[in-house]
């Protein structure tokens, strides 16, 4: 979870509420600097390159990262016709990105008519995610949206009993068990796989990713499609669970310490719009992104 995304503090369906006698407003945004050097790569360039990037976090969205025009290379931005109204922020300006020979439409906007309270975000553009090549965190990518800094992830060993059934078939058991917490998620609980019988799981096609954990490859079993998944090369931050396996406890059974595990509500990452990517695929370069970024 996000600020403001899934079960968020500023999400629609909060897992908590706030301790206060008046009710808040149903949609509250939240925008605050970045501070972090942020980088924009698009037909082979750099068009962005900012240390003053707002984040913008809004109710069911990833956050924005939104640049000061002026760090936006000149030429990049064509404006477009078509605006579109945004609900707290008003009119919303639509550009087409171009560098060289390449372009995307609906590649960018900004917000032309602010009211007072939203002035952080004047003389401000956000770039389509998936419009653009990549982004970047001085050398480092960054996939699927901006870099949340209220998502966390914390992973701990434990030695409480887990046991994973298809019907009367044992599929896991094992007294240590990893379990990963994550902002705004129930905990989940991955194995080693010297205690799951592997002849039980059948790779499934599809993969996903998460921006903080990685590549997900998963797994059928028995009848159960997608009942099982694995990060096999996760990402340094969750190393701890790198070729491990998780079970969907909605999908199978799935018992810790002798009672049964439920799927609690809201844990399904939902697709958003123009502000998110979340495909494998950018994960897969294709010929444009392939281009070394230090050119």
């Amino acid at each position: 979870m996000g600020l403001a995304w899934q079960q968020g503090p500023l999400a629609a369906a909060a897992v908590g509420h706030f301790l206060t006698a008046r009710p808040l407003p149903p949609r509250l945004l939240y925008a605050e600097p970045l501070r972090r050097r942020m980088r924009v790569r698009f037909g082979g360039h750099w068009i962005a390159d900012s240390e003053e990037v707002v984040l913008l976090h809004e109710p069911g969205r990833y956050p924005v990262a939104y640049f000061p025009r002026d760090a936006v290379d000149p030429g990049v931005l064509v404006a477009e016709e078509q605006r579109t109204e945004h609900e707290d922020l008003g009119e919303t300006a639509w550009f087409t990105v171009t560098a060289r020979d390449r372009s995307a439409r609906r590649a960018a906007w900004c917000h032309a008519a602010l009211p007072e309270h939203a002035a952080v975000l004047d003389a401000r553009v956000a770039f389509a995610w998936r419009a653009m090549d990549a982004f970047y965190e001085e050398d480092d990518r960054i996939v699927g949206h901006a870099a949340d800094p209220y998502h966390r992830i914390d992973i701990r060993a434990t030695s409480r009993h887990l046991v994973v059934h298809d019907g009367a078939r044992v599929i896991a058991d094992t007294r240590r068990p990893m379990v990963l917490y994550e902002s705004g998620f129930a905990p989940r609980w991955y194995v080693p796989r010297a205690d799951i019988d592997i002849s039980a799981l059948v790779p499934a096609d599809g993969q996903t990713f998460c921006p903080y954990k990685g590549l997900a490859s998963y797994y059928t079993v028995g009848e159960r499609i997608r009942a099982a998944w694995s990060y096999p090369d996760a990402w340094p931050e969750v190393a701890a669970v790198r070729g491990f396996v998780s079970f969907e406890p909605d999908k199978i059974e799935v018992a810790l310490d002798g009672n049964r595990l439920r799927l609690e509500p809201g844990q399904t990452v939902l697709p958003h719009g123009i502000d998110r990517g979340l495909d494998p695929d950018e994960l897969l370069p294709d010929a444009h992104q392939r281009e070394a970024y230090s050119r």
